[in-house]
């Protein structure tokens, strides 16, 4: 499954200047990881983000945001925001933010 390059270069430019992020296929995409844990990835045209079960649920009520189902289950804690979602750089940019914010909390792997 092929994944949107120019989304992901995309978010390399926000993570640029972050420390302890590195890249790995997975779910048929690209994911970033920051201390080891999934941060945020590319999935077709789609930004996956980690947010956590209490914001995770909070964003599902966000224009162009959806649960994001690996195997038929809904991964609690995480959302898919569809490409009208992060068209504009700033967008992006609070996505990555807001997954940072959770994500930084996690002991590192």
């Amino acid at each position: 499954m092929a994944f949107n390059e120019d989304l992901a270069e995309r978010i390399r430019d926000q993570l640029v200047r972050r420390k302890n992020i590195e890249e790995k296929r997975m779910f048929g995409g690209l994911a970033f990881l920051l201390n080891g844990n999934m941060l945020v990835g590319v999935r077709k045209d789609s930004v996956i983000v980690r947010l956590g079960p209490d914001e995770g649920e909070v964003a599902l009520t966000e224009l162009h945001v959806g649960a994001f189902v690996i195997n038929g289950r809904a991964m609690k804690g995480w959302i898919v925001v569809a490409a009208e979602g992060v068209e504009e750089d700033d967008q992006l940019a609070g996505w990555v933010e807001r997954a940072t914010a959770f994500v930084g909390t996690l002991p590192a792997k």
